[in-house]
């Protein structure tokens, strides 16, 4: 613990050092922005800081020529700092003085067999020294036959808590003090009952009781603090315990420490910030990465021996070891004490042993009574997801009955054997394909394809390769359809007026989206390089007024030569990637189709690129492509490539798996 003066000490070199200033250089195009990043620096508000400047900033012409400011800045200095510290060595004095009990001085005089001893103790706070003439008056009391008066006065005056000689008596040795000891509980405590001493007899000292207590066999476990306490103030014909033994402690057994919760029926619910309980997320499940620590075995503790005051040895048990049970997709470490997992899954305690499950099971539905699900792994749900909920996996997500309004997301496949409901909400968002018995109302996101085996109706789909619907009652009915390569369905459109359908092939997303970021940049660079040649423009017909151009200025003309070059370099370089983004955009639309494989209704709106069609007479067993930049029909041709592709995942949709 550290003592008021440390404290003291510690404060004033706090005090001592805020004096020392932290300074940072900075810069910037403004004195402003300069002083604000200096700020941001030193964790203050500008309005706190004094700086220095080192060099001055240059705005430059015609926007080239600029000169940034350079500063130094440091904080302000100021006392408040130190006034809260001294406030608070103030408070700690006042607080310790006021903890300060007042006690007057105390002494003790005993007759002992070496002489006449007195202790003297200090008073505290206001409490009193002890009076030199209340000593005299005892010693003579006892018959102290001679006084040191100069070793007393000096006793008096240090008052140091120790026994010194102060005196002579005439010992009756037949009047000294006894002491008998007691020895209980099978060696366990050693009691004291001391007889007083008659007139000229000697206290018991603590030498006199330690020699009585091990002339009794008792060598262990003396309390000294009650030794000396009785020898100030004997407690005399009663019975005071000055020894007790050590009784043993049994180590503690090895046991396993876990990282996670080992009792899964513990659901942790979740609180919102406005303080309310969200029941939907319970976190059920927990989720683990590959090499992490799962467990630890913690040694067992060997046993610490006890003693009895005899002397006696208690053995003490050692703690029991145990063996870590190691389950699936689990290892040990290196110090064969810590279990990592193989893979990333769910952490779980099967018949005893520690495993990771790369699947999740879930056998009912994701409902309230599981909450959201995130699972670094496969989920298989073998009931529905119920609308307002959500479900996330690194893997794959298989629902055996229907998704409603809910948030599926995963890294692989999304499979809906019972269909997707989405009513206008929610999301279905898959890295690589979603497939699914019918889509209705939901908003599909996939990587791959979406492969549906009955009808997509009033729906936004998105699939970076294909949409595919092929089955019995495989209608593509309303909604707007965005495929890279390929729209196909038995039956596209609607027979009832007011239905819009859109199908658009042939247009990446993530192309177009890289695309649109050239263009802007390319935007961006014209804008800098029309500036740049603009003031060249300037100086060219300023230095043909001159003659000759002033230093300056033909330092700014050959900074402005340098800048076009380096602009016009980036301006072809990023055209050449601008060409080859295009390229493949038309590639993509080169291959793009929207077939029927049976009728393609009048109102359907085909979109191939950035051409668009709008079907006016119902068509027959048709495929449409882009053909010389405009839309064409063709005899419908089956891609067999893409239907080997949904046969091979696997599913029977609509037969609930």
């Amino acid at each position: 613990m550290i003592k008021f003066p440390e404290l003291q000490r510690i404060m004033k070199q706090q005090l001592e050092a805020d004096r020392v200033v932290r300074a940072v250089e900075t810069s910037g195009a403004t004195l402003d922005e300069a002083l604000n990043e200096a700020a941001t620096l030193l964790n203050l508000l500008a309005s706190h800081l004094e700086y220095e400047t080192i060099e001055r900033g240059f705005p430059g012409f015609l926007g080239v020529a600029k000169k940034k400011w350079k500063i130094r800045a440091y904080k302000r200095l100021t006392t408040e700092k130190q006034a809260t510290a001294r406030a608070m060595a103030n408070s700690l004095t006042e607080t310790v003085t006021a903890r300060v009990v007042d006690k007057d001085g105390e002494f003790f005089v005993h007759l002992f067999d070496d002489g006449v001893k007195l202790k003297v103790t200090p008073p505290s706070g206001a409490g009193k020294r002890v009076n030199l003439d209340q000593i005299r008056q005892v010693l003579k009391m006892r018959n102290v036959s001679e006084i040191f008066e100069d070793i007393l006065a000096l006793m008096v005056q240090e008052a140091r808590g120790v026994y010194v000689q102060v005196g002579k008596f005439e010992r009756k040795m037949t009047n000294d003090s006894m002491v008998q000891v007691n020895v209980t509980e099978q060696d366990m405590k050693a009691f004291i009952t001391v007889i007083p001493p008659g007139p000229g007899g000697c206290d018991p000292s603590s030498n006199t009781i330690m020699a009585v207590l091990r002339a009794n066999s008792v060598v262990f476990g003396f309390k000294e603090n009650a030794i000396n306490d009785f020898v100030d103030r004997p407690s005399y014909k009663m019975s005071i315990l000055v020894a007790e033994g050590r009784e043993p402690v049994n180590g503690r057994d090895a046991y396993i420490q876990y990282n996670f919760e080992a009792e899964t029926s513990k659901a942790q619910i979740e609180k919102k910030s406005d303080g309310s309980i969200d029941f939907k997320n319970k976190n059920m499940v927990q989720n683990v990465v590959k090499d992490q620590p799962l467990a630890k075995k913690i040694p067992a503790e060997q046993g610490v021996d006890g003693k009895t005051v005899r002397g006696s040895y208690l053995p003490a048990n050692n703690g029991k070891d145990s063996e870590l049970q190691l389950g699936a997709n689990v290892h040990l470490d290196t110090d064969g004490e810590t279990i990592l997992a193989d893979i990333n899954g769910q952490v779980l305690i099967v018949n005893g042993k520690i495993s990771v499950e790369p699947v999740l099971n879930i056998q009912g539905n994701v409902d309230i009574k599981t909450g959201n699900i995130i699972f670094l792994g496969m989920v298989i749900i073998n009931g529905n997801v119920e609308d307002g909920f959500s479900v996330k996996a690194e893997g794959n997500i298989e629902v055996k009955g229907t998704i409603g309004k809910a948030e599926i997301e995963a890294e692989g496949d999304i499979k809906a054997y019972k269909g997707i409901t989405g009513r206008n909400g929610g999301m279905i968002k898959a890295g690589k394909s979603v497939y699914a018995s019918f889509v209705e109302n939901a908003i599909i996101d996939a990587g791959d394809s979406v492969i549906v085996s009955d009808g997509i109706i009033n729906s936004q789909v998105v699939a970076y390769r294909r949409i595919l619907c092929q089955g019995k009652r495989a209608n593509i009915v309303g909604g707007h359809l965005r495929a890279t390569e390929e729209i196909s369905a038995k039956v596209i459109g609607s027979a009832i007026s007011g239905t819009e359908t859109i199908c658009e092939a042939g247009f990446d997303p993530k192309l177009k989206a890289e695309l649109d970021e050239l263009v802007e940049k390319k935007k961006v660079l014209d804008k800098s390089l029309n500036e740049v040649k603009l003031n060249l423009e300037t100086l060219s017909k300023l230095k043909k007024l001159m003659d000759e151009l002033p230093e300056d200025k033909n330092a700014t003309m050959i900074e402005l030569l340098t800048k076009r070059k380096q602009l016009m370099d980036e301006g072809t370089l990023l055209m050449e990637s601008i060409t080859q983004k295009q390229v493949e955009m038309d590639e993509a639309a080169g291959q793009a189709r929207v077939s029927a494989s049976e009728r393609m209704l009048p109102g359907v709106k085909i979109i191939l690129q950035n051409k668009m069609e709008k079907i006016q007479t119902e068509c027959k067993k048709v495929t449409f492509v882009l053909e010389n930049d405009m839309i064409r029909p063709q005899r419908y041709e089956e891609n067999k490539e893409a239907m080997a592709k949904a046969e091979a995942a696997g599913l029977s949709l609509g037969s609930g798996g």
